[in-house]
């Protein structure tokens, strides 16, 4: 399916309660839970399964991600994707976080994925400007051909759904 064909929607949410086939997981190196979104889904999903899941991974890459399975989410699937620390823009992680984006919709099309749900990958802790990276979240999205039907950005605040919602019209 063409990448146009993807429908994209903002919403403010929990993204640990997303019927989604995929949830994304804004993951550490470590791939070992953490605050925010990262902790969030793995006491959501049951901390010592995806706890030992996550480290027979044996940790991932910056701008990369590895999938697991979501146990007690409704997700079928963990997309754990570790984005960039912010260091002012001129390290590549504009590239990395789009990458991010891009390999989690490859990760969802090699297992059938119809529906996938983002979080706003990397600006929580890790400082990523938010209109930045919600930029690179949709024109990614919009430019990466995949089989995935619907993928959904969920915002944890009001001011996140905003950008999502302007670059959404």
């Amino acid at each position: 399916m063409p990448a146009n064909q993807l429908l994209i929607v903002a919403l403010q949410g929990d993204i640990t309660s997303e019927a989604t086939d995929v949830i994304v997981n804004a993951a550490n190196s470590a791939l070992m839970g953490g605050g925010g979104v990262d902790g969030a889904i793995h006491r959501a999903a049951g901390a010592a399964a995806l706890h030992s899941a996550c480290a027979a991974l044996g940790g991932c890459a910056t701008g990369e991600v590895k999938l697991t399975e979501g146990f007690a989410l409704q997700a079928r699937w963990i997309a754990h994707a570790v984005g960039p620390v912010w260091r002012g823009g001129g390290s590549g992680e504009a590239e990395l976080l789009a990458r991010c984006y891009r390999r989690s919709l490859e990760l969802a099309d090699e297992v059938g994925a119809a529906s996938i749900a983002f979080p706003a990958i990397s600006t929580g802790a890790y400082g990523f400007p938010a209109a930045e990276a919600a930029r690179i979240a949709v024109d990614t999205l919009r430019a990466t051909p995949t089989d995935v039907r619907l993928a959904r950005l969920v915002a944890y605040d009001v001011t996140t759904l905003a950008l999502y919602e302007r670059l959404l019209e």
